[in-house]
């Protein structure tokens, strides 16, 4: 599910790059930052300290806190912007790096998922509590999924930090 989430990131970064139009750099950049929202939340409240709990690993688990301190202040800044500001564009692409960077950690041999699954975690357990809370976070419930369901937010529903999407649908 983690990696699935990166994958749908990076895609999402991808279109934004290729879009010329505001409207649809508005609803990219919402799109993304739900998703991104969404994401360490999930991570912060089961992976994380699952991890810990697992491995010991303190400096990479600080170190990927601190790299979620800094994506969620800079969320907040592309949040309170919009495709008119100077440096709307500047924010999603400094974004878009810290997240490669991130990703490439969390990914990498020896990195947070390596260690993960060489330690004694119950790795599909923990995939199904980040599905659960991850629907919980997006205002769903798996019953409300048919399958393939799930990626898009619900129309005015909170993101995660109480604030209200503003997603158009596709």
């Amino acid at each position: 599910l983690l990696k699935a989430d990166h994958r749908e990131v990076e895609r999402m970064f991808g279109e934004f790059e290729g879009s010329r139009s505001d409207d649809r750099k508005r609803e990219l950049a919402e799109r993304i930052c739900l998703a991104l929202r969404t994401h360490t939340t999930i991570e912060e409240e089961i992976f994380y300290p699952a991890f810990l709990e697992a491995t010991e690993e303190t400096d990479i688990h600080h170190e990927a806190e601190i790299e979620h301190e800094g994506a969620k202040h800079l969320i907040g800044e592309i949040e309170a912007a919009g495709p008119d500001d100077d440096h709307f564009d500047a924010r999603i692409s400094v974004l878009k790096e810290m997240i490669r960077h991130h990703v490439k950690e969390e990914e990498q041999r020896g990195g947070m998922f390596s260690k993960a699954q060489s330690s004694d975690m119950d790795l599909r357990a923990l995939g199904q509590q980040l599905q659960q809370r991850k629907l919980e976070l997006l205002g769903e419930t798996a019953e409300d999924l048919e399958p393939g369901e799930g990626r898009s937010p619900p129309q005015g529903r909170s993101r995660p930090g109480g604030r209200e999407m503003r997603v158009r649908s596709s």
